[in-house]
């Protein structure tokens, strides 16, 4: 064999070898990507799962008429309704006097001035007012003429109290992982 066939040989090894670390470069990127979008889809179901699962329970009415409210995970009650047909999102608080919502919404609900007052909290006094006759609904249940404070302050911006002055038209049941809200007669 002569030099100028070895040299060939040697050129052809070595483009075929080029080659195959082009063509293993190529598989490296496309099972790269292959990976990344297989991870994609797995985080993206789980995504969407998770959504699902941590979604709030939905109110319901059992077949006595009875308003039931299922605990969120949290441990608090949540309700939707709404204050003067404006929707929010109760927290149900068996401690607070009145329903109480933040200025933000009173002004997109309309509610009046009202009075001032400062309410007494746990975490100390704070300035607000008091507004009389205003509607409230919680799911089916509504109530008119429910006195509403307003100056709630330091939750989301459709949060809202839903308190005694609302509750006190119902019987409430706390059973398990549910608070019955029961028409008194």
């Amino acid at each position: 064999m002569g030099l100028e066939d070895r040299d060939w040989m040697r050129d052809a090894r070595r483009q075929r070898e080029a080659q195959a670390r082009k063509a293993a470069g190529a598989g490296l990127r496309l099972g790269t990507l292959g990976i990344l979008a297989f991870w994609l889809v797995v985080m993206g179901a789980l995504y969407f799962a998770m959504q699902q699962v941590l979604k709030p329970k939905a109110i319901s009415v059992n077949m006595t008429g009875d308003l039931v409210i299922p605990r969120d995970r949290d441990g608090h009650f949540y309700a939707p309704g709404t204050v003067n047909g404006r929707p929010v999102r109760f927290l149900v608080d068996t401690g607070a006097s009145l329903v109480v919502v933040s200025e933000a919404i009173a002004r997109s609900a309309g509610l009046p001035e009202g009075e001032s007052t400062v309410f007494q909290t746990a975490n100390g006094a704070l300035p607000g007012r008091t507004v009389s006759g205003v509607p409230v609904s919680v799911g089916p249940a509504s109530v008119s003429g429910v006195r509403v404070g307003v100056g709630l302050v330091g939750m989301g911006p459709d949060a809202a109290l839903l308190g005694q002055s609302f509750l006190s038209k119902f019987e409430v049941v706390l059973s398990g992982e549910q608070m019955v809200l029961r028409r008194r007669s």
